[in-house]
């Protein structure tokens, strides 16, 4: 018997603003416990709320980016639920009156183009933060009333290979649009996952799971690849599938029961009394588009076009905003711009990776990237001496052209001096000289591999090469 699986998910991101969504604390990560904290957002008695308005900007912003219809009258509701990091009691989020509604993303996936669509996308306050450990709970209420946006998928992804290209095309797109930075390690992006399974080719959807504790892209794929096998084998060995909230365990690799949703919560939901409703103008959204931004699709395209480069090279570049925006500004003085994606692609990210750097902690500028790939494509540099240059200037933060120079590791342009090295390679390798001369030309490689040592490395192999063969064949 055939299955597929059924996953929808939910997204929260933290909207990247300057203060809270309806109080003018600060909106900063990694404060004191509790410094960032005011009356509004601990939900005190006889304060009112004021709303954010450049959190409605990120929202009108997120939904055109993600083709969704933006709604022209909408409306905030109480979510009412106790729980300890959640001050007042109950939430400000949007219920049946969202900002955004009926949208779309496009992924691709082992070669095949799918439409994922976009439920909803609502605004609403995060809760604050709850701190286990050493036989007591605490509570960090500085990311209360930070300000979120839920973005609800429909259940049309079949696969975790679909949710894992839903979740990297969506962090694209919001971190493009500078709604987000998506950062998992600090909680700026999180996501629960809904997965069923049913017989292949039916149209009733089974009994869904919610999974949570999600802290990367990874973790999704690998929660749903667990749950879609659980499910399969409950419903084939005749166990029913209950509806539940489960945990992904990253240790054990297993997903494990939270608490059961037999029945849905009552959360109570009513228009938010102390914030009116908001009537968007077709003007303020015709405001909004002009903010738009390139989007990834869009500047892949452009950029295979303008430089040169493969759809490959492209989706490496701009998978990281900041990545692509390095690139252009660094091919502005380079002729080679495919040289330029190799070493991007090839040497720069391998070696922030190494040092877990991120593009924006780089403290090379893309002049003196564009500099050092110039030097590299004209023959002056090797391979070795490129990776060198650019290792030394990354931990240092000089220009890679100045470790060139202090390190001496200019390639010997001289043919004759090259001829010479040559020369002293053949003479002291004859066994090497009669296996090319007997037609195993791969040979030659061995005494590239002398010339470079007696070179220090500093010679063009590829013109040592042919130095070689042009001795070898005289």
């Amino acid at each position: 018997m055939e299955w597929e699986a059924v996953i929808g998910l939910e997204v929260h991101v933290q909207v990247k603003t300057k203060t809270k969504i309806f109080c003018s604390c600060k909106n900063e990560f990694g404060s004191e416990p509790n410094s960032n904290v005011c009356p509004v957002c601990l939900g005190l008695p006889g304060v009112l709320p004021v709303f954010n308005e450049k959190v409605l900007e990120a929202a009108v912003l997120a939904g055109l980016g993600l083709n969704c219809s933006i709604a022209r009258y909408t409306k905030f509701d109480r979510k009412n639920y106790f729980y300890p990091d959640l001050p007042k009691a109950y939430q400000i989020s949007q219920y049946d009156m969202p900002i955004c509604v009926n949208g779309h993303l496009d992924i691709v996936v082992n070669g095949e183009g799918k439409k994922i669509g976009i439920t909803r996308i609502h605004m609403e306050e995060d809760a604050g933060k709850l701190i286990h450990g050493q036989g007591m709970s605490l509570v960090d209420y500085n990311r209360t009333g930070v300000p979120l946006l839920e973005i609800v998928s429909e259940p049309d992804m079949r696969s975790p290979d679909e949710a894992y290209e839903y979740l990297t095309v969506l962090k694209q797109i919001i971190q493009y649009l500078g709604v987000s930075d998506c950062d998992m390690e600090k909680g700026s992006l999180r996501c629960d996952a809904n997965v069923s399974v049913r017989k292949k080719g039916d149209e009733k959807f089974g009994v869904k799971t919610e999974i949570k504790n999600l802290n990367s892209f990874k973790a999704v794929k690998s929660a749903l690849e667990f749950e879609i096998k659980r499910q399969i084998k409950a419903i084939e060995d005749g166990q029913r599938i209950v509806q539940e909230t489960r945990l992904w365990d990253s240790d054990k690799l297993v997903t494990v029961s939270m608490r059961s949703k037999e029945e849905a919560h009552d959360y109570r939901y009513f228009p938010e009394p102390d914030l009116l409703p908001i009537v968007i103008e077709d003007s303020y959204i015709d405001s909004i588009k002009e903010m738009l931004p390139e989007l990834p699709k869009e500047r892949m395209s452009r950029m295979q076009k303008d430089y040169n480069i493969t759809e490959y090279d492209a989706s490496v570049l701009c998978q990281e905003k900041a990545l692509a925006d390095l690139y252009e500004e660094a091919a502005k003085g380079v002729e080679d711009k495919k040289k330029l994606a190799n070493m991007f692609i090839s040497i720069l990210l391998q070696q922030l990776n190494d040092k877990q750097l991120s593009v924006g902690e780089l403290s090379v500028s893309p002049k003196d990237l564009g500099e050092i790939c110039s030097m590299w494509a004209g023959g002056k540099i090797n391979n070795i001496a490129l990776q060198t240059a650019l290792k030394e200037s990354i931990e240092r933060g000089n220009s890679p052209a100045d470790v060139v120079k202090e390190k001496g590791l200019l390639q010997v342009q001289d043919s004759s001096q090259l001829e010479e090295f040559a020369k002293e390679a053949i003479e002291a390798n004859p066994k090497v000289v009669e296996d090319y001369r007997a037609g195993k030309k791969n040979a030659v490689m061995f005494l590239v591999g002398q010339v470079m040592k007696a070179s220090r490395g500093k010679a063009n192999p590829q013109k040592v090469k042919e130095i070689l063969e042009s001795l070898l064949s005289s």
